[in-house]
């Protein structure tokens, strides 16, 4: 039995998670967690074989949550869930440490085979990102402005591009406003822009924002 612990803030899609998984005798749903802080907890009392883990959650991020989890669990296969497309996040998840990578609108159909793949040690994304990804880890395709930015600086860039102060921001990320102003310049300098609607444009244009 492949024992599963899903991370997402929504009941409701870890409700849904848990019917698709359900339907498989070999998967069980051992644990869940509404934030990252919860996840690393259960972590330090149960054993899984692999984690669903949600992108965007309210507290510590989906990425900051897997970077954590992959320092106390290096081997821990993690698949993360996003509503975002793959050319928006799935390098960065799989270079900070994920074996999968699946937006939620195609979880229904492949989030099964996708645990089954990753337990057995196997890497998860559709095939036509896998040529993309490989070409972006070998350092073949020439990066966008918004790909050289860290993790932090693209999420302050989406958060801000969302329409968010850095107030705001900062209360959401638990970071000072100071720190939160830090990264908002860094990233206006990266990309070689001046204002927040520099950057909303950019974010419009290069389909980076939910709606």
């Amino acid at each position: 039995m492949i024992r599963i612990v899903i991370a997402d803030d929504h009941e409701i899609v870890r409700a849904g998670m848990k019917q698709i998984i359900s339907d498989d005798e070999d998967l069980e749903v051992a644990g869940e967690a509404e934030s990252g802080e919860k996840l690393i907890e259960l972590f330090k009392k149960n054993e899984y074989d692999v984690v669903l883990l949600d992108l965007k959650m309210s507290g510590m991020s989906g990425l900051d949550t897997l970077k954590h989890l992959k320092l106390i669990k290096p081997k821990i296969p993690v698949i993360v869930l996003s509503m975002h497309s793959e050319d928006q996040y799935a390098v960065r998840t799989i270079k900070a440490g994920a074996s999968g990578y699946l937006t939620k609108e195609t979880a229904a159909e492949n989030l099964v085979n996708a645990i089954k793949k990753v337990v057995k040690g196997g890497k998860y994304i559709s095939p036509a990102f896998a040529e993309t990804l490989a070409e972006s880890i070998a350092g073949g395709v020439s990066l966008s402005p918004h790909e050289c930015l860290t993790d932090r600086e693209y999420e302050v860039l989406c958060m801000i591009a969302s329409g968010k102060t850095v107030t705001e921001i900062a209360s959401e990320l638990f970071l000072s406003v100071k720190t939160i102003s830090t990264y908002r310049q860094r990233l206006l300098d990266k990309m070689h822009m001046k204002t927040n609607a520099d950057l909303t444009r950019y974010a419009i244009k290069n389909n980076l924002l939910e709606f």
